[in-house]
């Protein structure tokens, strides 16, 4: 004897789309962080609460200050420097470059280390000359008859 089928029944339904903010969110995240900026900006400009509640969003979800693309290169190129391609002249010749690379981005960092403290330095000698030259200015103006101290 068969029996109709109850009402509580699961019945399998087609897979529903994901939601229109699901798909949203998706679409600013495959776009970076520019497009969660601009969607705020946006918000702000159209109607204020929706670029506050756009921001207070990214801030929730860390999405402002992950930091997700840098670190994302970074892990990709070391991976690719691991990541054998079968052609050992070529593995040898990518190793080297990227070696190469590595000591001159290294070498940029140094230059532009010692040309800032250079820029510091030369600001610095000039606030103390500057600083010298108003105190001088001062003496001779405290000196009685004009006569220098």
């Amino acid at each position: 004897m068969q029996t109709a089928p109850s009402m509580n029944t699961y019945e399998q339904r087609p897979l529903s789309r994901p939601s229109w903010f699901a798909r949203t969110e998706t679409w600013l995240d495959a776009r970076g962080k520019g497009a969660w900026i601009a969607a705020m900006v946006l918000g702000f400009i159209f109607f204020w609460p929706i670029g506050l509640a756009l921001l207070a969003y990214m801030i929730w979800s860390k999405q402002m200050f992950s930091g997700k693309c840098s670190s994302r290169r970074r892990g990709s190129m070391r991976g690719m420097m691991m990541t054998s391609t079968g052609n050992s002249a070529f593995d040898a010749y990518r190793a080297e470059t990227l070696r190469r690379l590595e000591e001159e981005q290294a070498s940029f960092e140094r230059f532009l280390e010692r040309l800032r403290e250079a820029k510091d330095k030369a600001e610095f000698d000039q606030f103390m000359d500057e600083r010298a030259k108003r105190a001088s200015l001062d003496d001779e103006d405290d000196a009685p008859n004009g006569q220098p101290a």
